[in-house]
């Protein structure tokens, strides 16, 4: 879903970078704060982007000025919030215009606004509902990539309808248009991704009890019935 460099008008570049500042600029300071009172979640911190840049780099072609791949920005999110996850998107966005040639710099406000901060936010905000809903954590997980991959795409969507609405039906017939090419992709990257990243929240299980823990993902007096049947076994 990143946008081509020179690929959207200029004012819709600088607006989609206004409206993504806020957000970044309160991440800095949700990561700046996360790092001094907790130093040992660096290294879960580096994960987590490294995890967002390897699978947002997996591009396959899509739509004219953009193209289709996971996100890898679930993860973070459930981990880490997403304002957090806006730094770590934004820096691999950045990362990946300036040494891969994917994406772009007149286009990172937008790919920042789609990927970096409406991914994670619809991600976590799903992944907590099923959670206050006992769903076992895995599921929630599960659903909380998918959401976080899929909205994704329909933020770029929108992005792109606005800047290059159809001649004859305008805003909602390029909409259909743009939406109907990406799913084709997008959908069973989506599935992949909730999977994958299902497999490391268990690996994490495994390694990093404490730190998910401290982070609420392992919840020490409210875990759900699967959970506590598990720990007894």
């Amino acid at each position: 879903m990143h946008i081509a460099e020179g690929f959207l008008p200029p004012a819709h570049a600088v607006a989609w970078g206004v409206a993504s500042a806020p957000f970044v600029v309160h991440g800095v300071r949700s990561l700046t704060r996360e790092v001094r009172e907790h130093p040992e979640s660096t290294l879960l911190l580096g994960a987590s982007g490294a995890f967002t840049f390897v699978l947002s780099a997996l591009k396959l072609p899509s739509v004219t000025g953009s193209c289709s791949h996971p996100t890898g920005t679930g993860l973070g999110a459930i981990l880490f919030r997403p304002p957090i996850m806006a730094v770590l998107g934004t820096i691999t966005l950045l990362f990946q215009a300036l040494l891969l040639a994917h994406g772009g710099l007149t286009t990172l406000g937008a790919n920042v606004f789609s990927m970096a901060i409406v991914g994670p936010w619809a991600g976590y905000a799903v992944y907590k509902l099923l959670r206050r809903y006992d769903v076992p954590l895995m599921v929630a997980v599960f659903f909380g990539a998918f959401v976080a991959d899929l909205s994704t795409y329909c933020v770029t969507s929108v992005q792109l309808a606005l800047a290059f609405p159809d001649p004859g039906s305008g805003f909602l017939g390029a909409l259909g248009k743009f939406g109907s090419i990406f799913a084709v992709t997008q959908i069973p990257l989506a599935v992949s991704e909730g999977l994958l990243t299902v497999l490391v929240m268990r690996l994490l299980v495994q390694s990093s009890k404490g730190e998910l823990t401290r982070l609420g993902v392992l919840l020490a007096k409210k875990q759900s019935r699967s959970e506590t049947e598990a720990v007894a076994r």
